[in-house]
C-alpha cells in the first residue's frame, strides 16, 4: 500500500516536472543597470565611514588619513562619474 502510494507520488511529480512549459514560468525580475554602482557606492561610504572612526580612535596618522581619505574619495567621483554617465545613455535610448 505504501510503495503503491509512492509510486503514485513519483510519476505526479514527474509529470507535473514535466508538464511545466518554459513559457509559464514567470519573467524574471530585470536588474537594475544601476544595481552594481550602487553597491560599489554603498562600500565606498562604509570605508570613508570606518576610515573616519579609525583617524578619530588614534589608529591612523593624519597623513595616512588624508592620502587614503582622498583615494576613496577619488573612486567614489568616478563612480557616480559612472552613474550620471549610464542615466545619460538610457535618457539618450528613450
Amino acid at each position: 500500500m505504501i510503495i503503491a502510494l509512492a509510486c503514485v507520488m513519483a510519476i505526479a511529480v514527474i509529470a507535473f516536472i514535466l508538464g511545466v512549459r518554459a513559457k509559464d514560468l514567470p519573467e524574471p525580475e530585470a536588474e537594475s543597470p544601476f544595481l552594481h554602482l550602487d553597491e560599489r557606492k554603498a562600500a565606498i561610504y562604509e570605508n570613508l565611514r570606518d576610515l573616519q572612526f579609525e583617524y578619530r580612535v588614534g589608529k591612523l596618522s593624519d597623513q595616512d588619513y588624508q592620502s587614503t581619505k582622498k583615494d576613496l574619495q577619488r573612486e567614489l567621483a568616478s563612480v557616480l562619474a559612472e552613474v550620471d554617465a549610464l542615466k545619460a545613455r538610457l535618457v539618450g535610448q528613450a
